[in-house]
């Protein structure tokens, strides 16, 4: 075997067992129940994606659906249905490698009570949501795996780190799986601060972001 091919391997083999530890991170913290949710990975030769109806808290490396870089589901169980939203991310943005979507009880919430702003569902009321997650726009409510979301997103994905369906939760994507995982973890809890709060806190001011732009780099 080439070590192109073994280097390869290893690569898949290695995405593959990030995708089902932080499967299992994601149902531990309740990000995610039942078979709610989906995590991909792009690899150089396709992608990887959680089954259809998987569990996320008990994912089995090698049964984490393999489709090739044309759309040809290639190994593992049947990929779940949005992974035609997940490809539009990574044809749209080359840099990502990890996709994450849960139905995250606080931000499902927040788009009954109602976002902050379409173009942003949460204001900037801490330095790490402006740093870790930036903007977030709201895609208005469409059934699960319509392909108009898809669209939408593949628009976005150059400008935002991730979008949260109204009814269905946050999709949220990173340079690697742990990477759009934790950026969705951060923006799940700043749900959670939000709603719990009232009065609602007022957002970091304009100076105090600038602060975090030239200092840290946040894009916001």
């Amino acid at each position: 075997m080439s070590t192109t091919v073994t280097s390869t391997a290893t690569a898949e083999s290695r995405a593959r067992e990030e995708i089902a530890q932080i499967g299992a991170d994601l149902y531990t913290r309740r990000y995610t129940v039942g078979s709610a949710g989906n995590i991909s990975a792009r690899l150089d030769d396709g992608w990887l994606i959680t089954p259809t109806d998987a569990c996320l808290g008990h994912l089995d490396p090698a049964k984490i659906a393999k489709v090739s870089r044309d759309g040809q589901w290639v190994s593992g169980d049947k990929p779940s249905k949005t992974l035609a939203l997940h490809r539009n991310v990574y044809d749209a943005n080359p840099e990502m490698h990890g996709v994450v979507h849960t139905h995250s009880t606080h931000l499902v919430a927040l788009t009954l009570a109602g976002v902050w702003k379409q173009t942003d569902v949460l204001p900037p009321i801490t330095p790490y949501y402006v740093m870790k997650v930036g903007h977030i726009p709201l895609i208005p409510y469409c059934r699960p795996g319509d392909p108009s979301v898809a669209e939408r997103v593949r628009v976005l994905a150059n400008d935002v780190r991730g979008v949260l369906l109204e009814r269905l939760g946050p999709v949220v994507w990173g340079a690697s799986v742990s990477q759009a995982a934790w950026a969705l973890e951060e923006l799940e809890e700043t749900a959670h601060l939000w709603l719990m709060t009232d009065p609602r806190p007022a957002p970091l001011t304009d100076t105090q972001i600038e602060e975090l732009r030239t200092t840290f780099g946040a894009r916001w």
